[in-house]
């Protein structure tokens, strides 16, 4: 029975400064290739990894066991690259000593995502994770610090909306009181949180090839996306005329009086949106995918309920007067009844019609997308 015991470096940093082909096994050449990583960088966590790597393996062999210790670093720079190299060096080391079982020193989180893998070709007994005693220490802060600051994406994810943040301060202290001041500079640090903790700037990063490609493809929906945003501008605009027209009325008013006006135009809008990507299947000839279809609906079907509770709110307060059909006066809860019975005859039409014309589902428009993204990521 072999037990393996593999430092994995997804990073690849060891085979960087190395360059020695990998898998490297066996007790003279992973003591070897710690001096030569050690002498490349010996700042470097991955030293400590080969270093415990070689310890485990001189315990079990201490105890009487067969063990064989080796070293797998990724060869690409991309995750799917990395595991792709990793899974082909493990794939040498199994044919190579047929283990029984493995034992994983790892340095870091992004190492231990190995572990499926190296699952997947050998049982493991177990996990050792290094953590370089140092780390714990104040003294080690300014070497943390200066690693930091050489991290590029880092900095500009961290140090530039402090910065700005920063300059603004002294600003808003003059020009506004302390409360406005700590309020907005608190605003803009939250916001630039945000903005990179949901991904909106690789979207927006993203945005011009989009919107290039979608040119170059004389897609119809480039027009109706620009058509929607100006019916979205039209909407806020006689939202906000409509709000300011109410005077003192309390905020909760005002938000029902601009909901209810701009609503209408919201939902043109995002029927607009929803028509020029209906088009774009078309033109496609691949056959009009089912939420694509249903999307329309669903927004008419959403708007006829939100103006309806907003309406029904402004007829309480006396800000519309009542409605009348027929000679008959309706009362503001069946006017709201009516309202939603409509959004849902038009949600349920929707329904129908997307399942009678579209040709494919939710699940699968997810999976499709999802897998476009994979491929661009690793590209």
């Amino acid at each position: 029975m072999t037990t393996l015991v593999i430092c994995v470096d997804r990073s690849g940093t060891i085979g960087r400064a190395t360059n020695v082909p990998m898998p490297v096994a066996g007790w003279e050449a992973v003591r070897s290739l710690v001096t030569d990583a050690g002498v490349a960088d010996p700042e470097d966590a991955s030293v400590n990894c080969l270093l415990e790597a070689l310890r485990v393996a001189r315990d079990l062999r201490d105890e009487r066991e067969e063990s064989v210790v080796a070293v797998v670093s990724a060869e690409s720079e991309s995750p799917v690259g990395a595991d792709r190299s990793i899974a082909a060096q493990l794939d040498d080391l199994v044919d190579r000593y047929d283990p029984s079982a493995a034992i994983v020193v790892v340095d870091s989180a992004e190492d231990e995502r190995v572990l499926p893998i190296v699952e997947s070709r050998m049982p493991v007994d177990g996990v050792d994770r290094v953590v370089v005693r140092q780390a714990h220490d104040l003294e080690s802060t300014y070497y943390l610090l200066k690693q930091f600051l050489a991290d590029e994406q880092l900095r500009s994810t961290v140090l530039v909306p402090i910065g700005i943040a920063l300059l603004l301060l002294p600003v808003l202290f003059v020009r506004f009181s302390a409360a406005a001041a700590v309020a907005g500079v608190a605003g803009l640090l939250g916001a630039a949180l945000l903005y990179k903790g949901l991904g909106i700037d690789r979207l927006v990063a993203g945005m011009p090839e989009r919107v290039r490609e979608a040119l170059y493809a004389g897609q119809v929906s480039v027009v109706t996306y620009v058509v929607a945003a100006g019916l979205s501008l039209v909407g806020g605009f006689f939202g906000v005329l409509a709000a300011t027209e109410l005077g003192d009325a309390p905020l909760t008013v005002q938000t029902m009086e601009f909901t209810y006006e701009a609503v209408p135009w919201l939902a043109i809008a995002g029927v607009t949106a929803a028509v020029g990507r209906l088009l774009d299947e078309l033109i496609r000839d691949e056959g009009i995918r089912t939420p694509y279809l249903n999307l329309p609906f669903v927004i008419v079907a959403v708007a006829l309920v939100v103006r309806g509770f907003a309406g029904y709110f402004l007829e309480q307060e006396a800000l519309r007067p009542p409605t009348v059909v027929a000679g008959f006066a309706v009362a503001p809860a069946q006017r709201l009844a009516a309202f939603i019975v409509a959004g849902v005859v038009v949600s349920l039409v929707g329904v129908k019609v997307a399942s009678d014309v579209g040709t494919e589902t939710l699940e699968e428009v997810i999976e499709a997308d999802a897998d476009a993204e994979r491929r661009t990521e690793g590209e």
